[in-house]
């Protein structure tokens, strides 16, 4: 197979594989309003439900991002994905939250495979002037992902309880950990005789401060995302009076939207040849349009919907671009460590998003919610790096 077939084809695979991890990891958020308004949860409660999966991924990506490192994606990827299938039958026969929630978290530190390695894949099969498309179509993965858990995960426990919901993500994970164990192949990497003396011995977070300020950016500019992710149907339902399923299919569709977006996104950046350029512009996009969704629902216009498809698409533009940031300043070496790191850092601040804010919309309601959230991409601004930096083997 000529190399830029099986690039594309590895990046497919990857984008499958991470889309099954993330629709466990955000069918819990989809029980929010069942847990809620029938079963009695406080918001901060189910919150706190819905928060088990990120922190469970908090637990194990930089080691899945070593271990990726070490062994290559293939077995990083099917091992993860079987476990998180596992995860999923244990959820599914659960008795009581506290065990519900248990298997959350094992299903979290499962899922997290996904995350650490199929960046690798991106970074290994694909030059640096694709690299801004390939990480845009590989970032798509968690937007599609949480598209399927809110168009299936609200109706069927709505209809048929929480465990028949949870045979979603267990059909798709088992499926596609199967597929990624068969199909799956390890890009090439540079000879061991040709990095183990420079490239291995070099810890890129000690060459610059580059890699702490992505990071402590993308921690600030996830907390909108995870807003409307964790409480956009909720927010439909309660506050706009939409049904169930029609609120279920307009948060699918803004995902679905906001997964285009990345593309064109990191296509861009590959246009620009930066990639620290456009997240500053989505950075100052996501708190505009923040304040605006939280203006509009205080003053109870119709309009706050068509801004919330708005604001679920600038949210999720920015994950490629500093995901890409991250990968070709580690390197190869360092690549699955460094996307791990990223990855736990924003999950941190995913875990906290849930019980945080679920409190906050408690105490204050949801325009106070979306303006506190607008704050976090308003701060990352003069955090993000003037200049792209890149590990000089890339």
């Amino acid at each position: 197979m000529p190399n830029a077939v099986r690039a594309w084809s590895m990046l497919g695979l990857g984008v499958a594989a991470q889309t099954a991890g993330t629709v466990f990891v955000s069918a819990p958020t989809f029980l929010i309003t069942l847990l809620h308004t029938e079963r009695g949860l406080s918001f901060a409660e189910a919150g706190l439900l819905a928060a088990t999966p990120t922190i469970g991924m908090v637990l194990t990506l930089i080691a899945w991002g070593a271990l990726a490192d070490r062994i290559g994606e293939r077995w990083v990827i099917a091992g993860g994905l079987a476990l998180t299938a596992l995860a999923a039958v244990g959820a599914i026969f659960a008795d009581g939250y506290v065990m519900l929630g248990l298997f959350f978290l094992l299903g979290g530190m499962a899922a997290a495979s996904t995350n650490a390695a199929s960046g690798r894949v991106v970074v290994g099969w694909f030059p640096k002037n694709r690299r801004g498309l390939a990480m845009g179509i590989r970032q798509m993965s968690q937007p599609l992902g949480v598209t399927v858990a809110a168009v299936t995960i609200p109706v069927i426990a709505g209809s048929a309880g929480v465990a028949a919901a949870l045979y979603v993500p267990l059909i798709l994970t088992a499926l596609l950990a199967v597929v990624c164990a068969v199909a799956i192949v390890n890009p090439p990497r540079t000879p061991a005789s040709a990095t183990d003396a420079g490239v291995r011995s070099a810890n890129p977070y000690r060459a610059s401060s580059f890699l702490w300020r992505i990071h402590a950016v993308s921690i600030l500019l996830v907390v909108p995302q995870f807003t409307l992710s964790t409480f956009g149907l909720v927010w439909l339902v309660t506050q706009l009076h939409w049904e169930p399923l029609a609120a279920g299919v307009l948060v699918g569709s803004a995902q679905f939207i906001g997964a285009v977006g990345r593309i064109g996104v990191g296509v861009l950046s590959d246009q620009v040849g930066s990639r620290v350029r456009p997240l500053r512009w989505v950075a100052w996009a996501a708190a505009a349009v923040m304040l605006v969704l939280a203006a509009l629902d205080a003053a109870q216009w119709g309009a706050a919907a068509v801004v919330f498809v708005i604001a679920i698409t600038v949210s999720v533009a920015d994950n490629g671009l500093a995901f890409t940031s991250v990968a070709e300043m580690a390197g190869p070496a360092w690549a699955g460590r460094a996307l791990g790191a990223q990855n736990t850092g924003q999950f941190i601040a995913a875990s906290l998003v849930g019980p945080g804010i679920g409190a906050l919309i408690g105490l204050a309601g949801f325009p106070i919610a979306f303006a506190a959230a607008a704050l976090c991409p308003a701060l990352a601004v003069p955090l993000i790096p003037r200049a792209d930096a890149e590990h000089d083997r890339l």
